[in-house]
């Protein structure tokens, strides 16, 4: 191994890299690339990098950042700077940079190596689930280089991890052996993959989510008011839109309805962060604005000082609902799932829930408690569902009882909506499932630190409503809503929207 100040000069950001590869290339060296996240070197490793290295002149290894790292709650388990470090004190290394992008293809453009290596399992394309092999050899193709497939001994450094090093609880890893009975991560991708053909119309409120970041400087000298500095804003696309997004990332074609005001409608805006194959309709509401949720937060954990509104929840006019019942009545027999997202901002009226509720296709509703309607906007105002999606809050609510078992409110529930599914989230304490074939299944949470809950509960709608439309067992509606919570939590906000890949790599970590 090299010491500390040869390992120190080996690690160059990409740009210098980049730069000194051109040189060494210039005079007549050839330049091998390998990347990954290399969370834990282990053997299988060093021969990997062994057999690289015998391609070529100088070994360069590209990390993941820590960002991109979607392997499962506490990855990685050591941060880029100590997985740079590892890398550059072997031998076989020239040089280690940590990756700005998420996959290695702009960096394959930058570098412009003669080889990239990949180990001998990802040699068939056909189990490649992110697709990333074929860009990136479509990448190589561009800068003249090729690419090549070592055939060393391998190891998992993913089930390694998971048995050596996990921040799972024991009563998480007991369950996850349970599921790793019943399913294989195959068994789930392939069921994430039948998701596609699916067609959704997506009904619900539309909100914009603002974060204003600041630092408070400390109380006024006169008055009781917290003063701050203003340090930079973002906005995401939240309420209704998020869920869309995040089903979006599963189907072939989501259809969303939703109302916008004609005060600062942000229409362009929020049209700018759908995804490709969401497709709005909306209704223009006079004299209103389109719902602005104000969150004014410090950057450090995301913690919240407060929060402004800018919103009216009155309900909707009749022409307009009329309009948008009238849509669905003709369309809804299109597609194969009916989705809302009630958050009780004042567009779903009784008229709306009527026609909701003798919608033909599958019908899955959230009924969402929050501050602006708290204790009158409940599930209960729907005569019919199919699946219902709460929180363990919004159910005792509903039943105005806050101390029985969940069991028995589930019960009382799927027989007042004539549910025949049910799904409840409990926050870290995990969800639970209820089919009328199957009683109630436990799973539990897969994160124990949230950055921010902002948007967990409408992932795990989006899950819960494509497993529960497609037949899925029901032990796979809470484990996959959980992996979809747990990755939502990981980021500020609807800042990022699920996506199949994300989820299949999650999902392959917990169940190796």
């Amino acid at each position: 191994m090299a010491d500390n100040a040869d390992i120190m000069t080996k690690i160059l950001p990409l740009s210098t890299l980049g730069e000194v590869l051109n040189e060494l290339k210039a005079e007549g060296k050839s330049v091998v690339h390998c990347h990954g996240v290399f969370d834990l070197i282990h053997p299988g490793h060093i021969r990997h990098l062994e057999a690289a290295k015998a391609q070529g002149d100088v070994l360069v290894v590209t990390l993941t950042k820590d960002e991109y790292v979607n392997k499962g709650p506490g990855r990685p388990i050591f941060n880029e700077r100590l997985r740079a470090e590892s890398l550059a004190s072997l031998q076989m290394v020239d040089y280690v940079s940590i990756n700005q992008w998420p996959t290695a293809i702009e960096t394959i453009r930058l570098l412009k190596p003669d080889v990239y290596v990949k180990g001998s399992d990802y040699a068939d394309a056909r189990d490649d689930i992110t697709g990333n092999i074929a860009r990136e050899e479509n990448a190589l193709t561009d800068v003249g280089g090729r690419i090549h497939f070592t055939n060393e001994i391998v190891f998992s450094s993913t089930k390694l991890l998971n048995s050596y090093f996990s921040v799972l609880s024991p009563d998480v890893e007991n369950y996850l052996r349970e599921i790793r009975t019943l399913f294989s991560a195959k068994d789930v991708i392939n069921k994430l993959e039948s998701f596609k053909d699916l067609r959704v119309l997506m009904v619900g409120d539309a909100i914009v989510d603002e974060y204003h970041f600041c630092v408070p400087l400390g109380m006024a000298t006169k008055t009781s008011v917290i003063n701050a500095r203003y340090l930079g804003e973002e906005a995401h696309a939240g309420g209704v839109m998020c869920v869309a997004n995040n089903m979006a990332g599963f189907c072939k074609e989501v259809t969303l309805l939703s109302c916008l005001g004609d005060i600062n409608s942000r229409q362009e805006f929020i049209r700018s962060n759908l995804r490709s194959n969401v497709s709005p309709r909306f209704w223009s509401r006079p004299g209103a604005p389109t719902t602005v949720k104000r969150r004014f937060i410090q950057p450090h954990r995301f913690t919240k000082l407060m929060e402004v509104c800018f919103i009216d929840d009155s309900p909707l006019e009749e022409n307009l609902t009329q309009e948008m019942a009238s849509f669905i009545e003709q369309e809804a027999k299109n597609y194969d799932l009916l989705v809302v997202a009630d958050f009780g901002h004042g567009m779903v009226t009784e008229p709306l829930v009527r026609t909701l509720s003798q919608s033909t296709p599958h019908l899955v509703v959230s009924a969402q408690t929050n501050s602006v309607n708290f204790g009158y906007n409940l599930i209960t105002k729907y005569p019919r569902v199919d699946h219902i999606v709460v929180d363990e809050p919004e159910i005792r609510l509903a039943c105005h009882d806050r101390f029985s078992p969940l069991e028995d409110l589930i019960l009382k529930m799927s027989q007042a909506t004539r549910a025949s599914a049910l799904s409840v989230t409990r926050g870290q304490n995990g969800s639970a499932s209820w089919s009328q074939d199957k009683g109630v299944v436990y799973a539990p949470a897969f994160t124990s630190e949230a950055l921010d809950a902002t948007g967990a509960g409408d992932a795990y709608l989006s899950l819960a409503a494509l497993c529960g439309v497609s037949d899925c067992p029901l032990e796979l509606v809470g484990f996959l809503g959980n992996c979809a919570g747990a990755m939502a939590v990981r980021s500020l906000g609807n800042r990022k929207s699920l996506d199949q890949v994300s989820l299949c790599k999650f999902v392959s970590t917990l169940l190796k």
